[in-house]
């Protein structure tokens, strides 16, 4: 007899209990925070420890916020994301590796802009809890760090004394929740 083979668990972001963060430095002596309102994503796989996890997520441009509605206005507009043109930014996964105990490297390709490149981001799984509705959540730590020039995020501004406005560097800072589907 044979065994059968297991049926793969899908997982869906909770955008009430999830944050989807970028970090960049300003003038390169201060950090601004911004985030997306509004984003969706699924994780399918097989077994509990996600070694084998699918990932698949976009966020909506047009939901960028970094606290300051004029700079928003900016980076929406086509020095940046260009929203019209581009309205979505993606990722699709292509490996999960795990590395440790409950951590992994998640390898896939993100598309900004119009640009798809290859990035890998560091993952610490934080556990799985049953809330009070009797659903199962798993909670995801993701971070790394990606060049906004290579996505065609090339505007520069220069202060008087030569300084750089806007860095290249964007930190990645993804908190999510994920709420297993029946």
């Amino acid at each position: 007899m044979q065994a059968q083979p297991a049926t793969a668990t899908t997982w869906v972001i909770d955008p009430m209990h999830s944050e989807i963060q970028f970090k960049v430095k300003h003038l390169v002596i201060s950090t601004v925070t911004g985030s997306f309102g509004q984003y969706e994503g699924q994780v399918d796989s097989v077994g509990d420890d996600f070694s084998d996890a699918k990932v698949s997520f976009s966020a909506d441009i047009s939901s960028i916020n970094t606290g300051q509605e004029q700079r928003d206005g900016h980076l929406k507009s086509a020095d940046f994301f260009d929203a019209e043109q581009f309205p979505k930014l993606t990722f699709v996964s292509t490996s999960m590796t795990k590395t440790g105990d409950d951590t992994y490297n998640l390898t896939g390709d993100l598309t900004i802009h119009g640009v798809t490149k290859p990035v890998t981001l560091k993952v610490e799984h934080g556990g799985q809890m049953q809330d009070f509705y009797g659903q199962t959540k798993a909670g995801f730590e993701a971070t790394g760090t990606i060049k906004r020039k290579e996505f065609g995020l090339t505007w520069d501004g220069v202060t008087e004394a030569g300084g750089v406005v806007v860095s290249d560097d964007v930190k990645l800072v993804l908190n999510i929740q994920l709420t297993k589907q029946a």
